[in-house]
C-alpha cells in the first residue's frame, strides 16, 4: 500500500493493489488511513513504552487504557484478572479504577513475576488491591489459585496480555472464560500483531498467529460469547472506529 499526503491540495491518496482512491485530507477516511499507519510506526518506535501510570511503567497504548476505563466505570467489576504482569503498570491502572468504583481486587498472573516489579508493586499505595499469582496461566493449579480469590457475588472482567501466540491465547480463553460475569468481557489484547507482519520487529506468521485469530475461533465455538467492541461512552466526533492495539479483542458474555 502507498499513501500520498498532499498538504497543499489537502488530499490524501491511497494506492492498494494497483487501485487508487483519493479523499480530503481533513476527513474521517483520511484519519483512519493515517491512524492505521501511525499505529504501525508507533509500535516499531515503541511509543507505548513511554508511559507510566501512578509512577509505574504501563506498556499499553493510551487510547486502549482510556477505552478500558470507560468499560470499568460502566460495568464496575469488583475483580479484574490480568494475565501478564511485566512492570506492573497495568495492575496499578486497574487497581486505581477499582478503588474509585468500589471494586476490591486485581489478580495478576504471570509465569515469572520480576523481582523488581514485585518490589515496586508491594511498595505502592495500591498494593492492598493487588494479588500476584506466579505460574503458567493455564496450569490447573494456577487457575485454581485465581478462582479461590473470586466470590460468587463478584463481577469479573478478564484481560489476557501474556504470550500472544494464537494457541496460547485460545488456551487462556478456554481457561478463564468461565470466570467472566454475564454482561462483562474477556479481552484478548494485542490483535494488532496481525497488522505488524511487515513492520520491522514483526514476523510473517503474525498474519495468522495472533490474538485476534484466537478470539474469532473462540467466539465461533462458544455462542455464549460474542465478539463485540464496547460502545463509546461519549462521541461527538465523526469517527466510529477506535485507534487501538486491541482489534477484535472484546468478547462479551451474553449472559
Amino acid at each position: 500500500m502507498k499513501l500520498i499526503v498532499d498538504t497543499q491540495a489537502a488530499t490524501i491518496t491511497r494506492e492498494t493493489n494497483g487501485e487508487e482512491s483519493t479523499t480530503p485530507l481533513y476527513s474521517r477516511d483520511a484519519f483512519e488511513w493515517l491512524a492505521e499507519q501511525w499505529l504501525k510506526v508507533g509500535w516499531a518506535c515503541q511509543y507505548y513504552h513511554s508511559f507510566a501510570w501512578l509512577g509505574v511503567p504501563v506498556m499499553q497504548l493510551p487510547e486502549d487504557l482510556l477505552r478500558v476505563q470507560e468499560v470499568v466505570y460502566r460495568l464496575r467489576p469488583t475483580v479484574i484478572i490480568e494475565t501478564g504482569v511485566a512492570y506492573g503498570g497495568s495492575l496499578i491502572f486497574y487497581a486505581s479504577l477499582l478503588k474509585l468504583t468500589g471494586g476490591r481486587l486485581v489478580i495478576g498472573v504471570d509465569v515469572t513475576v520480576l523481582e523488581e516489579s514485585r518490589r515496586v508493586l508491594q511498595q505502592h499505595e495500591l498494593w492492598p488491591f493487588i494479588s500476584l499469582v506466579e505460574g503458567h496461566s493455564v496450569d490447573p493449579e494456577v487457575l485454581a489459585r485465581v478462582r479461590s480469590q473470586i466470590d460468587s457475588s463478584d463481577r469479573v472482567l478478564v484481560v489476557l496480555d501474556s504470550c500472544h501466540e494464537k494457541r496460547h491465547v485460545l488456551a487462556e480463553l478456554e481457561a478463564y472464560h468461565a470466570c467472566v460475569t454475564p454482561g462483562s468481557y474477556i479481552v484478548a489484547t494485542d490483535g494488532i500483531m496481525r497488522d505488524l507482519a511487515d513492520v520491522p520487529g514483526g514476523a510473517p506468521e503474525w498474519l495468522f498467529d495472533n490474538p485476534a485469530a484466537a478470539a474469532l475461533e473462540f467466539a465461533a465455538a462458544h455462542p455464549a460469547f460474542v465478539l463485540e467492541p464496547p460502545s463509546w461512552t461519549f462521541n461527538m466526533s465523526a469517527l466510529d472506529k477506535p485507534v487501538t492495539y486491541w482489534p477484535q479483542a472484546w468478547l462479551r458474555h451474553r449472559g
